[in-house]
């Protein structure tokens, strides 16, 4: 039998002793990185999370409808809210939060982690009063609502929409004495003694945002300034009940523009008897006598050629689209029927047939 050669084995327990050390030294150097990159994450996360300072002074923010994360994040850098927008870019990608940042009108401080900015910025329902403005309403309508809300004074708000500085600001707005028709329709949120001008003109960015350039472009094609083209619009949306109707009814109006005939709109006199500011409480649109359809004013369709000076109210985006786009036919006359649609006619002899039909007593158009 042979004998184990000694050399061997001293060979085989030094190969044995060298992996063993050889695997200590690499599980520590990976415990080290490890413990390096853990460390560098914490560092990188409180870096992430600085607040951009010590200061606690609260500072309006508004998110625009659409508005895009790295614009946001553009704009509380510039009102140094955080210290770097690249960063706070990160952090919302690391949170899984760029789609989920609101529109809406916020209450923030420099002294908040961007964490913090991050959750409040998630949350516009939970900062601010609500108020909802429908389509149609006029200036004084909305400043009965802000009042009542505790938003705005009436008689501020009423103000700040005729402020020349505040219309300057638009240039779409240039050489108009008023704001009515252009304070967009829609569900605001205001903080605590938000200034009344403010409240107009974030309802003023709504429309601007709602009608850039290029779609205000358009109204050259229905031969109208864009002003004209809001103003029609106002006047179909007090006119129109169903939507289905609202193009119909622009085509009848620009119909009558066109062949020099008085538009003879009931909402533009119920706009002439109510006045540019009326007190609280009026009744804004009350049924129309025989008698009214005579009042003297610019207002009056029934006596002045052509378009009213200005909108009767504040359309919504759909009636804007309907005088921007209107039907095409050869109506001239509409009457109202009981179920609030309308029977429309081309001539005044089918008209009085309708009048007589649907409202026996009404003055024709």
């Amino acid at each position: 039998m042979k004998r184990p050669d000694p050399s061997g084995l001293t060979r085989l327990a030094f190969a044995v002793l060298f992996l063993g050390l050889v695997g200590c030294a690499l599980a520590a150097l990976l415990v080290q990185r490890a413990t390096v990159r853990q460390s560098l994450s914490v560092s990188i996360a409180e870096r992430l999370d600085e607040p951009a300072s010590a200061d606690a002074t609260p500072v309006r923010f508004v998110i625009a409808r659409g508005e895009s994360a790295g614009s946001i994040a553009d704009r509380l850098r510039t009102r140094e809210l955080i210290r770097d927008a690249t960063l706070f870019r990160l952090l919302l990608r690391l949170r899984d939060a760029e789609a989920t940042l609101e529109a809406g009108e916020y209450l923030l401080r420099p002294n908040m982690r961007p964490t913090e900015i991050i959750e409040t910025l998630q949350h516009s329902s939970r900062q601010g009063t609500a108020v909802t403005i429908p389509e149609g309403w006029r200036v004084a309508e909305i400043a009965d609502a802000l009042e009542q809300k505790g938003i705005a004074r009436r008689e501020l708000f009423l103000s700040a929409v005729r402020s020349p500085g505040l219309l300057s600001t638009f240039p779409w707005l240039k050489g108009l004495d008023s704001a009515e028709g252009y304070l967009f329709p829609d569900t605001y949120r205001f903080l605590p003694d938000t200034p009344a001008e403010e409240v107009a003109r974030r309802m003023l960015r709504n429309f601007d945002e709602r009608f850039p350039e290029r779609t205000r472009a358009r109204s050259q094609v229905v031969g109208l300034s864009w002003n004209q083209v809001v103003i029609l619009a106002s006047v179909v949306e007090r006119e129109a009940v169903h939507p289905d109707e609202r193009a119909r009814i622009a085509g009848v109006y620009l119909n009558r523009l066109q062949r020099g005939m008085r538009l003879q709109a009931d909402p533009t006199v119920q706009y002439a008897i109510a006045g540019i500011t009326p007190p609280a409480g009026q009744l804004y649109w009350r049924v129309l006598s025989p008698f009214d359809l005579s009042v003297q004013s610019p207002y009056n369709t029934y006596l002045n050629l052509g378009l009213p000076p200005g909108p009767i109210c504040n359309p919504g985006r759909a009636s804007i689209d309907a005088a921007l786009v209107p039907e095409r036919h050869d109506y001239l006359y509409f009457v109202a029927r009981p179920d609030r649609t309308h029977a429309f006619a081309r001539t005044l002899t089918e008209h009085n047939e309708n009048v007589a039909r649907y409202q026996s007593g009404s003055t024709p158009r």
